[in-house]
């Protein structure tokens, strides 16, 4: 009886538990012998009747069995690989009915296009330069000139000092045995060299439209430290940019015909940006780590490091936040829910927890019996929510989010406010409104082109008024960044000679300027300076520079003016910094 009443109650425990959650356990399948990660996994309606497949670049379970598996409902089907993936996606490659995704799975230094889940097209990345000493060197061993030995040492001795890295061929022979030496060479020499590069990482960045079913094209991300964009229709190269590291993750934004903007988390622990007319990265991110993750929300570059933690930045490299991890990060991806306009991160973790955040606030965690090693989120089958994972030992877990959840923070409880079906106090409408809301309705036209009258009247007024303080210069700061000058002047005296003081000062933090002049705009019937102009002395960052000059004045009526100083570097017109000198009217002569 007592077993009995436990046995009850756990079970009612587990039904409370799940009652409570906002998933729905569709399949949990520890024998489907899936061992892949997040790059290998995409979904996508293959024929186009409304059925979402899963589609897996599969390592197998040693790494020597790599296959193409694709899963639809139940069914699993293979076909061999003839590399282990690197990547797997789905991609439009034409947009006339029907239109039905091919799957392009990267590997080794190819890329192997299916459609229908049959072989449509290989795509083979280009050779690489070979170095012509190595060539040179076998091009010896061919006509035997030398031995097996000394083409060793030769081959070592490239290796050391050449910029071009060796082919596989001769880092084959550098590694075979003394007693293998001269059949290994008597088998390759009569064989050209090539050097072939590999693919890192891929991912499909639309051509020329946003929508869903528009025309993608491929991303490519390759040990020789280049990005390549491949035409959809013929394979061709469209663009090609370069890195200071090999690329291990892609995320994009964008259609490759209009703007867009690329990010590539690499080797160097770094993450550069690029955008669409940048042959070199344009920003990049220095992480303290190593990336094993990356994942574009909404516009927040979202970065998991092996420091377990996950960072947020700004295209341009500012960082937004940081959250720590209780638990290593194994596998990282999007969680979009279209339905609601949510975008979240999810990380699966070694404690055997998926943790799910939008920006640094949890919004749910999904305990699983095994450690998760990929997922995927999007449509299968026919339901739109689904959360697909794969664990360590092959295993397999699908989940179903239910269509009554609501994400909030702190492990996904909903807001008390928002969950409450509280009738907000509204006010009535008054008559005023009313009687306005009409008047727009009536002559939205008329006010419309009132209102774009007076606001390019101000900016016609704002440009004058900037028009005006340029030409009078009135401001004695410079504004050019590359000159950063102040001036200040006194006039001392009672007349009819006056001392004049400019206080000159360089307000850069540590540059030094020279070659500047100091010129006088004055008018000669009211006054008389010794000189019109005269050179300034090498100005230290920081230091006040007092010039001293004198002004007098030749009225014998009380006249006074101003007197315009110039600041000008040798050779040019243009100031660099101005100001106007309100010359006091001259005692004596007023006097007189």
């Amino acid at each position: 009886m007592a077993a009995t009443s436990s046995l009850q109650a756990d079970g009612d425990k587990g039904k409370s538990s799940e009652a409570s959650s906002k998933w729905l356990n569709a399949v949990s399948d520890p024998m489907t012998n899936i061992h892949t990660f997040p790059a290998c996994m995409a979904l996508a309606d293959l024929h186009g009747d409304g059925e979402y497949e899963l589609v897996v670049g599969d390592l197998g379970p040693d790494g020597r069995q790599p296959r193409l598996k694709v899963l639809k409902g139940t069914v699993l089907r293979e076909s061999p690989l003839p590399a282990l993936p690197a990547a797997a996606v789905t991609f439009l490659m034409e947009s006339h009915e029907p239109q039905t995704p091919a799957v392009a799975i990267a590997s080794g230094p190819c890329v192997y296009m299916y459609k229908n889940l049959k072989p449509y097209f290989k795509f083979s990345l280009p050779p690489l330069p070979v170095n012509p000493l190595e060539q040179d060197v076998w091009n010896q061993a061919k006509e035997d000139q030398i031995d097996p030995l000394t083409l060793k040492e030769m081959l070592e001795g490239i290796r050391e000092k050449a910029e071009v890295p060796l082919s596989v061929q001769s880092l084959r022979f550098l590694q075979v045995e003394l007693s293998e030496m001269e059949a290994f060479v008597n088998q390759h020499k009569s064989k050209s060299i090539r050097r072939q590069t590999v693919i890192t990482t891929m991912t499909t960045l639309k051509k020329n439209l946003a929508d869903e079913d528009a025309v993608s094209c491929l991303v490519l991300g390759t040990e020789s430290k280049e990005l390549l964009v491949l035409d959809p229709k013929a394979f061709t190269i469209l663009a090609k940019m370069s890195l200071p590291s090999v690329p291990v993750f892609l995320e994009v934004s964008g259609q490759f015909e209009v703007e867009f903007r690329l990010a590539a988390a690499c080797r160097n622990g770094s993450v550069y940006m690029l955008r669409r007319d940048s042959k070199r990265p344009k920003y990049c991110i220095e992480l303290s780590a190593q990336p094993v993750g990356l994942v574009l929300v909404h516009k927040v570059l979202v970065v998991g490091s092996n420091q377990d933690s996950l960072h947020g930045f700004t295209h341009k490299g500012k960082k937004l936040w940081t959250v720590q991890m209780p638990a290593a990060i194994l596998a990282m991806n999007l969680l979009e829910q279209h339905s609601r306009g949510l975008q979240a991160v999810m990380a699966g973790l070694a404690n055997r927890e998926v943790r799910i955040y939008q920006d640094k606030a949890l919004l749910n965690i999904i305990h699983t019996p095994e450690a998760v090693t990929s997922l995927c989120f999007g449509r299968f089958g026919r339901e739109d929510n689904t959360l697909i994972m794969t664990t360590q030992g092959g295993g397999l877990i699908m989940k179903i989010l239910k269509r009554t959840a609501v994400f909030g923070e702190g492990g996904g409880e909903a807001d008390p406010l928002l969950s409450q079906p509280v009738k907000l106090n509204v006010p009535r409408k008054t008559r005023i409104y009313v009687d306005q809301t009409l008047r727009e309705r009536e002559a939205g036209t008329a006010m419309h082109r009132t209102f774009q009258a007076d606001l390019y009247l101000l900016r016609l007024r704002a440009a004058r008024a900037y028009v005006q303080a340029l030409e009078s210069s009135l401001s004695p700061v410079s504004v050019t960044a590359q000159e950063p000058l102040k001036l200040h002047a006194v006039v001392q005296g009672l007349g009819p000679t006056f001392k004049l003081t400019l206080h000159l000062q360089n307000t850069s933090t540590a540059r030094p300027i020279l070659g500047l002049v100091v010129c006088f705009l004055y008018n000669e019937v009211l006054y008389a300076l010794p000189r019109a102009f005269f050179k300034v002395p090498l100005l230290v960052p920081g230091l006040n520079y007092p010039l001293e000059t004198f002004v007098k004045s030749l009225s014998d009526k009380g006249i006074s003016d101003i007197i315009k100083v110039l600041v000008l570097r040798e050779g040019q017109s243009t100031p660099l910094l101005s100001a106007h000198i309100n010359m006091p009217m001259s005692e004596g002569l007023a006097a007189a």
